[in-house]
């Protein structure tokens, strides 16, 4: 019995030894939900908070698409495969809006500000989607939108913060388990295990909901 126990101790720790499965997670979004990806630029490995693109002054190292460009973004599984088991510790980039509306959005703001926001919104009972945290920004994903739909909810607000940022059709965003030149990337609201799809909110509650809490009720929210 003690030789059993410690083989299978000595098997957990070789699975906590692997790290992240990024492979398992880009083909959970581009097979199962049906999300477009494709694989990020690496931090540089020489200094993790610069990227290994050709910008030097790069604001989102490693947080990006580079090469294959954002137009590379696929569903397809024997695409996600080939990038992955090529590069197995790439970040993995969501293409939003995309696809023929089968991606989701965002709708993201400064990290500090997002927390407190997302408690004021449970205590109102708001129900959100997925929420993908970075450590300098939050992303609540929303349902695609379109331009002319995004620009007439924000025209018809007397202010929206200029610290919310929003990432619609020909965006990016970096979903967990990415490691990025920031940080790692991970679910600050995970979707629910099993799920066929994750459900999403419709644009006009998110950005109604989340320029209130910013607004009324002196929560802040730099410039970031």
């Amino acid at each position: 019995m003690r030789e059993i126990l410690g083989r299978r101790r000595r098997l957990l720790s070789r699975r906590k030894d692997k790290g992240p499965d990024f492979l398992g997670a880009a083909l959970t979004f581009a097979t199962e939900w049906q999300w477009p990806v494709l694989p990020g630029v690496a931090p540089d490995p020489q200094g993790r908070a610069r990227c290994a693109c050709p910008d030097p002054e790069c604001t989102v190292p490693g947080a990006h698409p580079f090469d294959p460009g954002l137009l590379a973004a696929t569903t397809d599984e024997r695409m996600v495969r080939w990038w992955w088991g090529n590069r197995p510790a790439a970040p993995i980039i969501l293409a939003t809006g995309a696809v023929g509306g089968n991606a989701p959005c965002a709708v993201s703001l400064p990290a500090l500000a997002a927390s407190h926001a997302l408690t004021l919104l449970d205590r109102r009972g708001m129900r959100l989607g997925p929420v993908v945290a970075a450590p300098t920004r939050w992303a609540l994903l929303v349902k695609p939108y379109s331009m002319e739909q995004l620009g007439e909810l924000l025209y018809a607000k007397d202010f929206v913060p200029g610290s919310l940022r929003f990432h619609g059709e020909g965006g990016y965003l970096a979903l967990p388990p990415s490691e990025t030149g920031q940080g790692a990337i991970r679910w600050e609201r995970a979707p629910l295990p099993g799920s066929a799809k994750p459900w999403v909110p419709d644009v006009e509650a998110v950005v109604d909901a989340v320029v209130d809490v910013l607004t009324r009720t002196g929560v802040s929210a730099p410039e970031l």
